[in-house]
């Protein structure tokens, strides 16, 4: 029997094995680790462990983190003789932990070759086809992997949820379109697939040829508040319009400071203005930080400007002719 108050020699690798899973270890690891299963009932009779879940145990104390127990789950999912390994936070628990999430969910969710019938306090979810390309590890925790993640999500999510799950999935420069659309290949009857690919559809090229991120979250509102998508990056004469509706000669011009924070831009920009206006076309302007602080009252304001624009039109005896235009052009002059 160890000394009372002392660390035993083998206690050494159990800690740094937990302090690299957030306080927490499973009896499967405990027995990898040569401890019998006699010595961990002493350790938690002691209180130099703590059961969180059958198999699964806190070590030193129970001051947990939403991360301890997001492993604590993850460990618990399979029955403690088997590999924990094999099982994944996934779900919206997966979601916080790639950053698509901004506020912690409440119940953690895990993805688990085997089906578990006891009752536990986390949501497991049976899956045996989670290849390696669906798994990944996040703050040192076994998650699925981003394509998976969103695969997952949209399930329940609505259309505008699972765009903006992408849209950050985006930001983080985590989104992979082409491992999102293998995942999709092979994604069976998921229920998630068909939500998921739609969202997608805004990332695939087409003739909307949007070029930054700024480009496709305005088409991706303009569609989402109802309104005629515009074509984008759309060439007018001499000119490259963002986005413009060519039937109603309307324009927008996408304004970022790293595009149009020279004199020299600023100097184009104007007369480029007052040469489409000379071409009967009506351009506003809109920043990314107003876009992003008020996306609802801009969409409002450009529907109501679209609805304005088609009734002077409308009310016009004569409409002039387009200028000549393309729908593309391969850089911005």
């Amino acid at each position: 029997m160890p000394v009372q108050g002392r660390t035993p020699p083998s206690f050494g690798p159990l800690a740094d094995l937990s302090t690299h899973q957030h306080g927490v270890i499973s009896m499967a690891q405990l027995r990898a680790q040569g401890h019998a299963k006699s010595t961990v009932i002493e350790w938690v009779a002691s209180g130099r462990l703590h059961q969180l879940h059958r198999g699964v145990y806190a070590v030193g104390h129970r001051q947990l983190t939403w991360y301890s127990r997001c492993w604590a789950a993850v460990l618990a999912a399979e029955p403690y003789e088997a590999a924990p390994w094999r099982a994944v936070a996934s779900h919206r628990s997966a979601a916080y932990l790639w950053g698509l999430l901004r506020f912690t969910p409440d119940v953690m969710h895990v993805t688990a070759p085997t089906r578990r019938r006891a009752k536990r306090r986390f949501v497991v979810h049976f899956s045996s086809i989670l290849v390696e390309e669906d798994r990944g590890i996040r703050d040192g925790i076994p998650v699925t992997a981003v394509p998976r993640t969103l695969l997952d999500l949209a399930i329940r999510a609505r259309r505008d949820q699972i765009e903006g799950y992408l849209e950050r999935a985006e930001d983080r420069d985590l989104l992979d379109v082409r491992a999102v659309e293998n995942l999709l290949g092979r994604a069976g009857g998921h229920r998630g697939r068909g939500r998921l690919a739609q969202a997608l559809a805004i990332y695939r090229p087409d003739p909307a040829f949007t070029r930054s991120k700024f480009e496709r979250r305005f088409r991706r509102l303009v569609i989402a508040a109802g309104l005629p998508a515009p074509s984008m990056n759309f060439n007018v004469a001499e000119f490259e319009i963002d986005a413009y509706w060519p039937a109603l000669r309307f324009a927008v011009e996408l304004d970022l400071f790293e595009t149009h924070g020279s004199r020299a831009a600023f100097e184009r920009d104007r007369r480029r203005q007052e040469e489409l206006k000379l071409l009967g076309i009506e351009m506003i302007r809109i920043t990314k930080p107003r876009l992003d602080r008020e996306p609802k009252a801009v969409m409002r304001n450009l529907g109501a400007l679209l609805e304005r624009r088609r009734s002077e039109l409308g009310a016009s005896p004569h409409k002039a002719p387009d200028p000549p235009a393309s729908p593309r052009r391969p850089q911005r002059p």
